[in-house]
């Protein structure tokens, strides 16, 4: 999809299984207050701001032309580096080679957010954790912008290139990021143009761009092996989605596998001992009989066979639910017992592991271990996601915004991003869904502003432009508005290329936003985080008023 050049990376609302397993939890907590609040400070993103002046040219940090310690009121290239690899982590500065008050913030924010010492001096620690953090790949860069060739091909380096890779780790696919397009980056290509029936020329030309971009506003499952999307045969070497089911379903059947989506040796021989004690040819390849084993107490449901999720507080589900128990009530349970790190297959179907990940819960959280998901076990599975009682619904127009900007910082298929889903009567996990439109219907229900609710962005659009549900277009932004991207232009919204979000400041043809299924400035899963945006930028947006 369309986006500005210069943000730190674009929303692609495609989701295959990705790894569910989270490190550094407390920085990318913080890290959307700090792009919010290290924006303002900064100059260039708001009112009144003023240009900057031309930064010197960055030096590296850890060169002998950089002091031991780089602290404020400095100005110089390394002072530009040190904004620049800020950035990279979703600061939001202005990078004009000066250490002053923003950068300052900047440093201290990313110090407490990393557990190093904080003192707003960037000594040998920091900048360390710096370049071991990820910082040091070139800054993404439009994959659809003039400034990156019709044709990425292996060997291609810079911007355009940590762009691709950052899309392709987006669609499960574990590449590094590092600006450098060498053999796995051009393998991850193959595989994910395969999954989309492109020719696997490892290429990135239009329809590869378009793809990766491309997103899908209704809610998705994970893929089924058995689908034409999945190869006849999934082999050692290969990546993506189907790899990600294949290890899902292989711990669902007593592995032990970092769902990663990528097929290396530990997976193979997970593989190999599955067809083994499944009485198979033991050749680490999945064919169709490896499959079927695979599935062979799996029925029913979406595309991984798993029934759908039901609330477990509904009146659908048993008082206590227990092993040898098959429903959406067990998907749910299982899907809410993975956010609190068990790390199941999410098949629906009640079984010893899933049984040893409720008591092993239960352990945690002082219950009594019984294996048996009754109303207290239910009721602290979702504990962390109970809607914030200040400031309560009925806040109204004015406090759309202040409560958009407590979420920043969620990250994507944390159990506080997924109770979103309630407002439209979801009840998925925001890694398998484009959960755009629904973060601003949590938040219109939140503060009673509009009783509209629609998970697609084509929805508010439309009801905007027919003026109903107190919602109508204007043509002049202001904070607390919400605004629709259309980022294929000709503002039809139509094509499942479009993102939705709410407007934070504005500033001539720019303005920040916040939104759900978005970046991670800091490179890693989406969630709830500032951006900026503008008017002028390639694609087509519409604000929406809500009175």
């Amino acid at each position: 999809m369309g986006r500005l050049a210069f943000l730190v990376r674009a929303e692609d609302h495609s989701h295959p299984r990705r790894d569910t397993r989270r490190t550094g939890a407390g920085w990318r907590t913080r890290v959307g207050t700090f792009a919010a609040t290290a924006a303002m400070v900064s100059a260039g993103l708001v009112i009144g701001a003023q240009p900057a002046a031309a930064a010197p040219a960055p030096i590296k940090l850890t060169s002998a032309s950089c002091p031991a310690e780089i602290v404020q009121g400095q100005t110089s290239g390394c002072v530009t580096e040190l904004q620049n690899l800020l950035n990279a982590h979703g600061a939001g500065l202005v990078v004009d080679g000066q250490f002053g008050a923003g950068t300052l913030y900047a440093v201290r924010e990313y110090q407490a957010a990393t557990a190093i010492a904080v003192d707003g001096r960037v000594g040998p620690a920091t900048k360390s954790k710096l370049y071991a953090t990820g910082g040091s790949a070139p800054a993404p860069v439009n994959l659809n912008s003039a400034s990156c060739p019709a044709n990425i091909v292996q060997g291609a380096q810079g911007g355009c290139v940590t762009e691709l890779q950052r899309l392709l780790r987006h669609q499960g696919y574990a590449v590094d990021v590092d600006g450098d397009f060498g053999a796995g980056t051009a393998g991850a290509v193959r595989a994910f143009q395969t999954s989309r029936g492109l020719t696997a020329d490892g290429q990135v030309g239009t329809n590869t761009k378009r793809a990766l971009y491309d997103t899908d506003e209704s809610p998705s499952t994970s893929l089924d092996l058995r689908s034409s999307s999945c190869p006849e045969n999934i082999v050692e070497g290969q990546s993506g989605g189907c790899v990600a089911t294949l290890q899902s379903l292989l711990n669902g059947k007593g592995q032990s596998l970092d769902v990663d989506a990528s097929f290396g040796p530990q997976t193979l021989a997970a593989v190999k001992a599955f067809q083994s004690a499944s009485g198979l040819t033991a050749d680490g390849a999945v064919g169709p009989n490896t499959k079927a084993a695979l599935y062979a107490n799996i029925g029913g449901g979406g595309g991984n066979g798993a029934p759908a999720p039901i609330n477990l507080n509904s009146a659908s589900c048993p008082n206590e639910i227990v092993q040898g128990q098959r429903s959406g009530c067990v998907t749910e349970l299982q899907s809410l017992l993975n956010h609190h790190g068990a790390d199941l297959a999410v098949d629906g179907d009640f079984g010893a592991l899933t049984d040893s990940a409720v008591r092993d819960f239960q352990a945690e959280k002082g219950l009594s271990v019984d294996g048996h998901a009754g109303p207290n076990t239910k009721a602290a599975l979702y504990g962390a996601v109970t809607p914030p009682s200040s400031p309560p619904p009925g806040g109204g127009y004015g406090k759309i915004l202040e409560v958009a900007e407590a979420e920043a910082g969620t990250v994507e298929g944390s159990a506080r991003a997924n109770s979103y889903g309630s407002s439209v009567g979801l009840s998925l996990s925001t890694s398998n869904y484009a959960w755009c439109a629904t973060f601003v219907s949590w938040v219109a229900k939140q503060t009673g502003a509009s009783s509209y609710r629609n998970s697609y962005v084509s929805g508010w659009v439309k009801q905007a432009r027919a003026g109903n549900y107190h919602l109508s277009v204007t043509t002049s932004p202001q904070p607390g508005d919400i605004v629709a991207f259309d980022w294929d232009g000709g503002s039809d919204f139509t094509g499942g290329n479009e993102h939705i979000g709410i407007v934070r400041t504005v500033s001539g043809s720019s303005f920040t936003t916040v939104e759900g299924n978005t970046g991670n400035p800091n490179g890693d899963n989406d969630g709830v985080y500032v951006r900026s945006r503008a008017t002028n930028s390639g694609y087509d947006v519409v604000f929406i008023r809500v009175r």
